[in-house]
Formats: structure tokens, C-alpha cells, sequence
């Protein structure tokens, strides 16, 4: 079976070749090989309400979070400014007023 990329739209995986184009038999988005491979290279961050997140955006915490080796807690509602995106386990690298840098993962915050 061959191994077809899965729609960049809506994430279907019954894809099908038709030419030089990729075709969604679900929402009828058609692509091109060469956007197929550089959508590949592109990870896409959201956070907890499905939001597409960019480096420097603002993003508010939506839960109480331990922080490792402390026995502080990160508020629901801190705010944090200008957080860069990176590859892992922890998807955003941000500085917060009174703990200083921090690693913190996608789900847990909202775009503010």
C-alpha cells in the first residue's frame, strides 16, 4: 500500500493521488506534492482551545501547575509574554515574572 500524506486540512487520512495533485475525498482540498513536503517540515502549535500559537505571542495559564523541585505553584490566569516555540516534550520556552526561564507544554495555556 502506498504511503500518501494525510490531508493538511482536515487531517484524513483516505487521501488519493489525481495527477500531479493530492486529493481529500472528505472536504475536497487538493494539494501539490511540493506544499505536501515542506507542510511535512512544519510542526503546528495550538494551545488548549485549538489556537494556532506563534513565537511572541501572549498566553495565559489555564490550570495550576507544579513547578518540578519546588514546592511553588504557577497561578490559573498567569500571564506570560513573548514565549518562543521549540521541538519536545515542553512546546514553549518563556520567561515568568517571580520563577524566571520556564519550559511549558501547549495544553495547559490559552492565547491571550
Amino acid at each position: 500500500m502506498s504511503n500518501l500524506p494525510n490531508c493538511p486540512k482536515c487531517h484524513s487520512e483516505y487521501t488519493y493521488e489525481d495527477g500531479s495533485l493530492y486529493v481529500c475525498p472528505e472536504c475536497a482540498h487538493e494539494w501539490t506534492v511540493e506544499e505536501s513536503e515542506s507542510n511535512e517540515d512544519q510542526k503546528v502549535f495550538k494551545d488548549a482551545n485549538g489556537n494556532v500559537l506563534n513565537d511572541g505571542d501572549a498566553v495565559s495559564v489555564i490550570k495550576d501547575l507544579k513547578v518540578k523541585g519546588t514546592s511553588s505553584v504557577i497561578k490559573v490566569g498567569t500571564k506570560v509574554k513573548n514565549i518562543r516555540l521549540v521541538d519536545g516534550d515542553h512546546d514553549i520556552d518563556c520567561k515568568i515574572d517571580g520563577f524566571g526561564a520556564m519550559k511549558l507544554k501547549s495544553e495547559f495555556v490559552k492565547k491571550i
